[in-house]
C-alpha cells in the first residue's frame, strides 16, 4: 500500500459512512459481508481536506483502470451509488469492488474477499474527474 493506509477526502469520508449507514449494507449475504469489511477498513482511514488529497487516490468519480489476477483489464469509474449505471462502467461505491478500491492508489494491489471468492485486484491508473467537493454537492 502506497501510503500505508486508506486515504480518504474529509467530505467524501463523512458522505460515505452516511450512506454505508443507511443502506442497511446489502441485500446479499456475500456484498454484506464486503461492506462490513470496507467499513472495518474506513476506521484506519487518514482523512484529510480536499487541498491535501493525493490525485492517485480512489475516491468519487475516479475512473480507474485495473488488472485482476486472471490478466483481464477494465477501466470503471467509482460513482455514489444514485449514479450507478452499469452499461456506462460506472459502479456504485456499495458494490464490492467499488468498496474494494475506494481510498487505494495508483499502484495499489488489493486482496479483498468478493463474492466468489478472495481475489487480487491491481490498480493500474486513477484519473480524476470531478469530485463530489469540486461540484459542491451537499453531503
Amino acid at each position: 500500500m502506497k501510503y500505508g493506509s486508506l486515504i480518504l477526502e474529509k467530505k467524501e469520508y463523512v458522505y460515505l459512512k452516511r450512506i454505508l449507514n443507511i443502506s442497511g449494507y446489502a441485500e446479499d449475504h456475500e456484498t454484506q459481508k464486503c461492506l462490513m469489511s470496507f467499513s472495518e477498513e474506513l476506521k484506519t482511514a487518514h482523512i484529510v481536506d480536499h487541498e491535501l488529497m493525493p490525485t492517485d487516490i480512489v475516491r468519487f468519480n475516479s475512473m480507474v483502470t485495473v488488472a485482476f489476477s486472471n490478466d483481464i483489464q477494465r477501466t470503471i469509474q467509482v460513482v455514489t451509488p444514485i449514479e450507478k449505471d452499469f452499461k456506462s462502467n460506472k459502479i456504485s461505491v456499495l458494490t464490492p469492488l467499488g468498496s474494494a478500491l475506494f481510498g487505494y492508489s495508483e499502484g495499489d494491489t488489493v486482496l479483498w474477499d468478493f463474492p466468489n471468492g478472495k481475489q487480487e485486484v491491481k490498480i493500474v491508473k486513477v484519473e480524476q474527474e470531478e469530485t463530489l467537493s469540486d461540484v459542491g454537492t451537499v453531503i
